[in-house]
């Protein structure tokens, strides 16, 4: 099946691919071809990608993503999202000391919409950081 990960610079992933497995509001849904036709909402999380039926874990691409809209037919998937960081293009250190900030944003944050902001950029670095770790373990 394709997948389609598209981001409001362009197009970040269009393979084949034999798994997909999405964030979604109910939890984690693993994609196979075939899969019955859905249309659904991504939240913060981790997509992983297997590119073939034999790939073991290791072999598995990650990305990072702040929610979006998942669209699933029998050979496609389309994953429409503002932005989406591979484990590849992300820095370790870099996430824990962005991540790092915004709890201390959080945790001065002056108003409701100050707290949103901050809590909403805790999320994505605790998602970045997860996806360099994963990356990381896997690519050992």
């Amino acid at each position: 099946m394709k997948l389609e990960l598209v981001t409001l610079s362009g197009i970040k992933v269009d393979k084949d691919v034999y798994e997909v497995i999405l964030p979604t509001a109910d939890g984690e849904i693993a994609v196979f071809p075939g899969h019955e036709a859905l249309v659904g909402m991504a939240v913060t999380g981790v997509i992983s990608v297997r590119y073939n039926k034999s790939d073991n874990n290791d072999k598995l691409d990650y990305f990072a993503i702040s929610g979006g809209v998942i669209e699933v037919s029998q050979t496609k998937v389309r994953v429409l999202v503002d932005e989406a960081d591979s484990g590849e293009d992300i820095s370790e250190s870099e996430s824990k000391a962005a991540l790092e900030r915004a709890l201390k944003l959080r945790e001065s944050a002056k108003d409701q919409v100050e707290l949103e902001k901050a809590s909403q950029l805790v999320d994505r670095h605790q998602v970045r950081l997860k996806v360099a770790g994963l990356r990381r373990r896997h690519r050992r």
